[in-house]
């Protein structure tokens, strides 16, 4: 068996102390969860073009990346998929307020460190916390770290 881990992306997004997060339906059905706009990689675009995609499709925000926050595994438990993040942090351009969000997403919503920190129990995974202390640490890495060949 080959073992091939999803690639995603996410948008760590900061404005005036807030930090832009999406409540969505858990897979399956379940309770609502938190995360940052995330999704996965699509063939033919970078890194950069997906994380700027899935923002604008979970949040309406118009999003460019800017640098490297980090890169993530992680697995919840043996048995389900392997997730590889790369998070973003970059410059908001505007919302577009009459965009309809994906299907699952309930709202976007910016909230101060203390709300998102009160949420752990309800973030989709570690990673939103752990995506929002990088940041804050001031960890920034350039785009050109990641390259795409043709």
């Amino acid at each position: 068996m080959t073992w091939k881990p999803s690639v995603t992306v996410a948008a760590v997004m900061e404005r005036d102390g807030r930090f832009l997060l999406v409540e969505e339906i858990e897979e399956g059905g379940g309770e609502s969860v938190y995360n940052q706009p995330a999704g996965h990689w699509e063939c033919d675009e970078t890194l950069a073009q997906a994380c700027a995609r899935e923002t604008l499709e979970e949040s309406a925000h118009r999003f460019e990346p800017k640098q490297l926050v980090g890169v993530y595994r992680w697995r919840a438990a043996r048995g389900d998929p392997t997730y590889l993040r790369f998070a973003f942090c970059g410059e908001t351009l505007g919302v577009e307020s009459e965009r309809a969000l994906d299907e699952g997403i309930l709202r976007a919503v910016w909230l101060t460190v203390e709300e998102i920190r009160a949420l752990a129990p309800r973030h989709r995974s570690p990673l939103v916390w752990r995506c929002v202390e990088d940041y804050l640490a001031g960890r920034r890495y350039p785009l050109d770290l990641i390259t795409h060949f043709a």
